[in-house]
């Protein structure tokens, strides 16, 4: 299982270049509200050691540091990421977390942006959805078209339904990332006909700026799992191409 600082690298990102990552959860744990299949974090039940979430001053303090180091050495950073370990957006300091993040990124790094990596499960919250309105980058998760198959990758706690967090993605206008995991599993198929079919309506509804396709990229706690070429992602979504979306493709 992965563990992280409240500020860590920057590393190398094939999506987002030199990121430095931001995590808002234990340092010594895991938590999320989804146990998704494919998780570099491993199983929510192996990370419980640590329940600590750093609070807005706790990261203002280690963003701060960080960045200032960064500028002293000239490392680069493109992005400021909040991933980590779990759901970002879980930290109930996010919206004031996300206002330090933007006042010490125009003082350190004004050319970075910054980007949030969520599951797209709290957006309906007011303070969510507007911490999110104003990141650079919002990049927002649904790897499925229906609540079986979320149930089958994800494994979401709680009410979760896909339809409301479609009505959700909506309110952002376009203006957001959809991300999306092809994996193949005993019981699920990203590139199963009528699944992916169902898939691009959703992007055909919403509309984002761009989809994020990617694929697995590191030990996943599902044993089994397989991944799909690039060229294989790229022919399964090859209709969102020709009608003009902006798609970005990671093996």
């Amino acid at each position: 299982m992965m563990r992280e600082e409240t500020v860590f690298g920057p590393i190398y990102s094939r999506r987002l270049g030199s990121s430095l990552g931001i995590n808002l959860l234990p340092q010594k744990g895991k938590l999320c509200n989804f146990d998704c299949i494919y998780c570099e974090c491993g199983w929510n039940k192996d990370g419980r050691d640590d329940k600590v979430i750093p609070s807005a001053e706790d990261l203002r303090l280690a963003l701060e540091t960080k960045l200032k180091e960064c500028k002293e050495t000239g490392t680069p950073i493109d992005s400021i990421t909040f991933s980590g370990d779990g759901e970002p957006t879980l930290n109930p300091q996010f919206p004031e977390i996300i206002d330090i993040t933007l006042a010490l990124r125009d003082e350190y790094y004004p050319n970075a942006v910054v980007s949030v990596l969520s599951n797209a499960t709290r957006i309906s919250r007011p303070g969510v959805f507007e911490a999110l309105k104003k990141v650079d980058n919002p990049i927002l998760k649904l790897d499925a078209p229906t609540d079986e198959l979320v149930e089958k990758i994800n494994k979401p706690a709680g009410d979760y339904r896909v339809e409301d967090v479609i009505n959700d993605l909506k309110r952002f206008e376009g203006d957001f990332v959809l991300q999306t995991m092809f994996l193949v599993s005993d019981d699920f198929d990203s590139s199963e006909p009528r699944q992916l079919a169902a898939w691009m309506d959703i992007v055909r509804d919403i509309r984002p700026r761009e989809v994020m396709v990617y694929t697995l990229d590191r030990e996943a706690p599902k044993a089994g799992l397989k991944k799909f070429t690039v060229d294989q992602m790229k022919e399964l979504v090859s209709p969102l191409i020709e009608e003009g979306f902006k798609v970005q493709i990671r093996g």
